[in-house]
């Protein structure tokens, strides 16, 4: 019998659940082999078929649309119903930021395991008119009442079981989506909030057909029915989860929705959903802590960018607590100081190119460290965010990097901070469930928004008809060393945990953005993001083959190469000392490039994305 690709990788992903569900009694922070955690179940399905209720006029072909190309606005959304929403808003004259709000609500209904109202995100907003770069933090934030030992027990020293950690109220943080929605859309909105509100309403109401990835994530991902409500929606009397095609409604979103649209974000933050979301998070079986205090005190934060003038270009980022800009930036600092031996490596493409992959890797490696060290929430550290990406400091990190062979071991550098304390590297899961949307409106304003619940349908919890995010899980287990030295990600109250969201703007020498990115897939977000970068911008490789390559990951400790990567790339970065694992790599790069005069819209084959331009 002949399979498919997409049948083979089903029936491994089948055989390596079973063999971890038969080891789950390994503690937390053991290094996780996360996948089955989260929706990389299948990266190469078909879209849901289209449905009559949201307006896919330019959508309509058997297969997603994952190239589009224009003169006008451009849309790239992981969902072809979240594209058509936010053409709608463009086309009734909204910005950027109009399309993003509606086509995230959009998103949290027909791809709910990976973001939400009850969650979070980072987004950058490009106002061309006034020629401003602004970044928005609208990432939850840890209950006033806890503390460092949320997940550790200092009596016995040991951390919580991962499952015991993310199931339930335990894990659930104060969600900042709309506070954050609410903030742009108040600085760069044109059309009214309750318009923005009416293609999530109508498909909620009239219902929209289940995907093939969101029936395998419900039949692969584990104890997604821990909880009733759940499983009452997801899953047929049988106990099967709703087969493919099924027209799926949510009344209680839409009503939710319907409130948030004539009320604003006060519903969610000071109304009847705001307790409604306590109670479910505090009378869980795995209880949690939040307050009605925490959710009237919850602000998002407008923050300055981080900027780098990198290959000619200007790449921004989000900073901290997202750790992506920092760890992306400082990634290619350091290749752009390796550009001698990169000459010498030869111009075949990296997935051919061993030497090639092996800067990258160490360069990786190299920023991870610092990551892992030195980033958290800003408010409660200070984060050395210029001397992490100082030209000196990544010079003296790049010469650690030899042509020859790996580094064995890769530490943080030394940086003098402004305390006397050095934080010590811990790492956390932080998994792979996550969105981004990428988006151009006619009048040049940008939106590059990343946005999560955190693992695939976050802590099981349902309120609303939306899911409430585990975030908290993001925070490091362990709090201290065995030195007692502090963790900078360490629980606290109030505290936001540290992300690996990468939304990032490029702009060229003129200062006109040229490349807007990003992408969903937890700490591997990073080596996503950066591997497009630089074989686009520094290696001048077509942004269609540069999406498509197999990818190379390191996120601190390991290397991944891509199902479908060529032998020679494996062997080759074996004899330089890496131990490379070959797996599936589920990122969803969604992207919008300059192209001369046009806008390039490209949607990652490996997820349902969908681009549209006019």
């Amino acid at each position: 019998m002949k399979w498919s690709s997409a049948e083979r990788y089903k029936v491994l992903l089948s055989l390596a659940l079973l063999l971890l569900f038969a080891c789950q009694d390994v503690d937390h922070p053991r290094p996780l082999n996360s996948d089955f955690l989260t929706e990389s179940a299948d990266n190469n399905l078909p879209p849901e078929p289209s449905s009559q209720i949201v307006d896919l006029e330019s959508l309509d072909q058997a297969q997603p649309i994952k190239k589009a190309t224009s003169n006008n606005f451009m849309v790239v959304t992981a969902n072809p119903h979240a594209t058509a929403a936010a053409k709608k808003i463009l086309l009734q004259g909204g910005t950027a930021i109009d399309a993003a709000i509606a086509a995230q609500l959009v998103l949290g209904l027909v791809e709910p395991q990976s973001s939400g109202i009850g969650g979070g995100g980072f987004l950058l907003y490009w106002d061309a008119k006034q020629k401003i770069l602004q970044s928005y933090d609208g990432r939850e934030t840890a209950p006033s009442s806890v503390d460092e030992n949320l997940f550790f027990s200092p009596e016995s020293g040991q951390t919580d079981k991962f499952f015991s950690a993310v199931l339930g109220g335990k894990s659930v943080g104060v969600p900042g989506l709309v506070k954050m929605l609410e903030l742009a859309h108040q600085q760069h909105g044109e059309l009214d909030w309750q318009q923005l509100f009416s293609p999530a309403i109508q498909l909620a109401d009239q219902g929209f057909a289940v995907s093939e990835r969101l029936n395998t994530l419900l039949r692969l991902v584990p104890k997604v029915k821990q909880r009733d409500e759940i499983k009452q929606y997801f899953f047929d009397q049988q106990g099967q989860p709703l087969a493919i095609g099924t027209q799926l409604k949510n009344p209680d979103y839409a009503q939710t929705l319907e409130k948030l649209a004539e009320q604003g974000g006060d519903y969610l933050y000071r109304s009847e959903l705001t307790q409604k979301i306590i109670t479910a998070v505090n009378q869980d079986n795995n209880v949690g802590y939040l307050t009605a205090k925490d959710f009237t005190e919850y602000q998002p934060v407008e923050r300055a960018p981080v900027c780098r003038q990198i290959f000619s270009y200007r790449l921004c980022g989000m900073g901290p607590p997202s750790s992506g800009a920092t760890t992306v930036l400082a990634t290619l600092l350091i290749l752009e100081q390796l550009a001698e031996p990169i000459l010498v490596a030869g111009q075949e493409p990296i997935e051919n190119n061993p030497l090639l992959a092996h800067y990258f890797i160490e360069a990786l490696r190299l920023a991870f460290a610092d990551r892992n060290t030195y980033v958290a929430d800003p408010e409660f550290i200070s984060v050395p965010v210029n001397q992490l990406l100082a030209t000196d400091y990544l010079a003296k990190r790049a010469q650690l990097i030899s042509s020859k062979r790996a580094m064995p071991d890769v530490a943080a550098g030394d940086i003098t901070l402004p305390s006397a304390t050095r934080f010590m590297t811990q790492d956390s899961p932080e998994l792979e469930s996550t969105t981004h949307l990428s988006i151009v409106d006619q009048l040049g304003n940008a939106v590059s928004m990343t946005t999560s619940i955190e693992t695939a349908f976050g802590s099981r919890l349902m309120v609303g008809g939306f899911l409430l995010n585990n975030q908290l899980t993001d925070f490091s287990f362990r709090p201290r060393d065995v030195n007692q030295e502090r963790v900078a990600n360490r629980v606290e109250g109030g505290k936001r945990p540290r992300s690996s969201m990468s939304p990032m703007i490029v702009f060229d020498q003129h200062n006109q953005p040229v490349l807007i990115i990003g992408s969903p897939g937890g700490k591997r977000i990073i080596p996503y993001v950066a591997g497009f970068i630089y074989e686009v911008l520094a290696l001048g490789r077509a942004p269609e083959d540069a999406l498509q390559r197999p990818h190379i990951t390191s996120i601190g400790r390991g290397v991944e190469v891509e199902q479908g990567a060529p032998a020679s790339l494996i062997d080759g970065l074996a004899e330089l000392g890496h131990r490379p694992k070959v797996k599936y790599q589920t990122s969803g790069l969604h992207l919008i490039y300059r192209k001369q005069d046009q806008w390039l819209g490209l949607a990652d084959p490996r997820r349902e994305g969908t681009a549209v331009g006019k």
